[in-house]
């Protein structure tokens, strides 16, 4: 889940927009959710789903654009239903209508709900150049059984079949998920559903967190809760796993060109006492990439920050890479 949390937009005393965003940000195009997942308060604290409108939004963005924002994220609790209830554009016109901003470089979003996963929405990866070529789409867990007490509306063998969707329309995409181990009922082999769908999914990452109860929700009142060592040790075995995929799929970026967006330049002392210029940023996917140049050129390479730059891969860490300027 996307939480409680949504970003806020701070204005001056007389109301005006800073003067400077940072090149990459957030804006909100929805509020609240509708559906009711048996774990998650979202819905008693935020309200039911309301979407903003559409041309409010382009404003805004453009506004933000104005100043300085190049990437843009879209956010919402579930951005695949935005509009429906409002009989607005629905979420892929939508994006057509962001990608329309000229001064938007890239378009990213989240988070979306895979019952609510359309084919019009998935199109707009083959057709939209500026979206980004990432997609979290959360499973939370692999058992037909557990998705259904926390009332998650689909199967497993529906996400399934929306994740081959994604592939086969745009196969160079990055996937990346939601789970909950340790959901209250949740068997050995309801843990090892989910342990294999990770395994068969290869995922580029994964958020995964042990089950705890949140007051008000359904699952709270459950019973047959599962032992903290129990959660801890299915924790540990899928993010072992995930871990080794992340490695592996990292490594095969190395000696590729890849286009970042730099979002940081800064001076930084590395481990060894030496000053660097630093630079980081994400691939048109959502890696991570850093590079380091001398300290003497930091005055060179302030102004790379809100610059799309071609990197050259040159190794693989754990959940990033390193890189240096092409």
């Amino acid at each position: 889940d996307i939480d409680e949390v949504e970003p806020i937009i701070e204005t001056g005393s007389n109301g005006s927009l800073p003067d400077k965003y940072s090149t990459s940000d957030f804006v909100s195009i929805m509020r609240g959710c509708d559906n009711f997942c048996t774990y998650c308060i979202v819905p008693f604290v935020r309200g039911r789903e309301k979407s903003r409108d559409p041309q409010e939004i382009i404003t805004e963005i453009k506004r933000r654009a104005s100043k300085g924002m190049k990437e843009v994220t879209l956010l919402g609790q579930n951005v695949n239903s935005y509009g429906k209830k409002e009989n607005m554009p629905d979420f892929s016109e939508l994006l057509y209508m962001v990608s329309d901003i000229k001064d938007i470089e890239r378009i990213r979003f989240a988070t979306s709900h895979p019952k609510d996963l359309s084919d019009d929405l998935i199109k707009c990866f083959r057709n939209i150049t500026k979206l980004c070529r990432h997609f979290h789409i959360p499973v939370q867990s692999g058992s037909n059984a557990v998705l259904k007490k926390m009332n998650r509306k689909y199967t497993k063998e529906h996400y399934l079949k929306r994740i081959d969707a994604l592939r086969s329309e745009c196969p160079e995409i990055e996937l990346s998920t939601d789970i909950i181990v340790g959901f209250p009922g949740e068997t050995d082999e309801d843990f090892q559903a989910t342990f294999d769908l990770i395994r068969s999914v290869e995922y580029d990452s994964i958020f995964a967190f042990s089950y705890s109860d949140r007051p008000g929700t359904k699952a709270s009142s459950y019973k047959n809760k599962i032992e903290d060592k129990i959660k801890k040790e299915r924790l540990n075995l899928l993010l072992d796993m995930q871990n080794k995929i992340t490695r592996e799929k990292n490594k095969a970026f190395e000696n590729k060109i890849v286009e970042i967006l730099v979002e940081r330049v800064d001076l930084k002392n590395r481990k060894d006492g030496v000053l660097k210029t630093c630079l980081s940023g994400r691939s048109f996917g959502n890696r991570i990439v850093h590079i380091e140049e001398s300290a003497e050129d930091f005055e060179k390479f302030k102004d790379f920050k809100g610059k799309i730059i071609k990197t050259r891969i040159t190794d693989a860490l754990g959940h990033s890479l390193k890189g240096e300027i092409k």
